[in-house]
């Protein structure tokens, strides 16, 4: 009789952890969804966006949604698979869409030449804010715009700069 009853108890503990695992699982599916396609949250640091942000770091949050479906424009400020190393993901204001004319500096830091261009079908024209330090288009062209992987909208740390960073 009492192995009849352990074995009732370790069959409810079973049941138990399974429901539990089950739980956890599509609790973690979800995650996955939604850090992939809807909204994440993206550490970023590094002199090419200053002053728009910090060197030593921000916490951006970024939507998943409006660039599938074409809802991204000059002046946004995108997360980019690099190009160069597409391992990383780069924050860059996008500058031109498809079909604009760009003028840039060539190289800011030592000569005032400038050169414009067309932005190619399909494509966007990204920079950093800080021109004297950051590999963008001016570096690499106009990116495609199937790298764009999200826009971010929100500055979330440090806290003094909480807030949308339209």
């Amino acid at each position: 009789m009492r192995l009849l009853n352990y074995l009732g108890q370790w069959r409810s503990v079973a049941k138990e952890a399974k429901d539990l695992t089950v739980t956890v699982a599509k609790f973690m599916g979800l995650l996955h969804v939604t850090d992939a396609y809807l909204c994440s949250s993206t550490l970023v640091y590094g002199p090419s966006m200053l002053p728009t942000l910090n060197i030593s770091g921000d916490v951006l949050l970024s939507e998943h949604v409006s660039h599938r479906f074409g809802k991204v424009g000059a002046g946004d400020l995108v997360l980019v698979r690099s190009p160069n190393d597409p391992r990383k993901i780069v924050t860059k204001r996008i500058l031109g869409m498809e079909g604009d004319q760009v003028t840039f500096f060539v190289d800011p830091k030592h000569s005032d030449r400038s050169r414009t261009t067309v932005v190619p079908k399909g494509h966007v024209w990204i920079q950093g804010d800080n021109i004297y330090s950051s590999f963008d288009s001016r570096t690499y062209g106009a990116v495609p715009y199937g790298l764009i992987q999200g826009k971010v909208f929100c500055r979330v740390w440090p806290p003094d700069g909480f807030g949308s960073l339209d």
